[in-house]
């Protein structure tokens, strides 16, 4: 039974982006402990890092679970590595694909591994609006409402693409 509700936010800005975004859906939806339920539309971002890279395509996907968050973390880890992801210490640099939980029901963690619910997402404004667009009455870990949250980022720049996810392909 998957009774566990997690947020992660998917980001890529190398080969292709928004496939790269698409098929990391429709994989973490193939497997058998993790379904989908809804996922934003796509956005484009100015990196957060060196700006001497191509944009980032943006969205964040709810999903349920029967996993914990470290097995989860480990599968999203390994999906990131078969897209192509190197982790070569740059922080914020380029990547094929990046995969960060947001949240995971309530829980607070803070280890090496993992930190949750996800340090600084409220300065993201590719985080903070493709959530709102698929859970806007959600409150946020310190009790205030997203909308408040979304309220005071600044968009730098944020566009929605106008083509959005098909679903039906990838619960298919």
């Amino acid at each position: 039974m998957m009774s566990d509700n997690v947020f992660i936010g998917l980001g890529s800005n190398l080969s292709q982006p928004s496939e790269q975004l698409k098929s990391a859906l429709k994989e973490l939806h193939q497997h058998s402990q993790i379904c989908v339920q809804r996922c934003s539309h796509l956005y484009k971002s100015a990196p957060m890092g060196p700006k001497d890279q191509p944009d980032y395509v943006n969205a964040v996907c709810y999903l349920t679970t029967s996993l914990s968050p470290l097995e989860l973390l480990d599968i999203l880890q390994a999906l990131e590595a078969s897209h192509g992801r190197e982790r070569l210490g740059n922080k914020w640099g380029p990547r094929t694909l990046d995969l960060d939980m947001l949240m995971f029901n309530d829980l607070r963690i803070n280890t090496e591994r993992l930190t949750l619910p996800h340090y600084g997402m409220q300065d993201r404004e590719f985080v903070l609006v493709p959530l709102f667009e698929i859970a806007p009455d959600i409150i946020m870990h310190d009790g205030k409402k997203l909308a408040a949250w979304v309220s005071k980022c600044s968009l730098n720049g944020l566009q929605r693409l106008p083509d959005p996810i098909d679903f039906e392909s990838i619960a298919s």
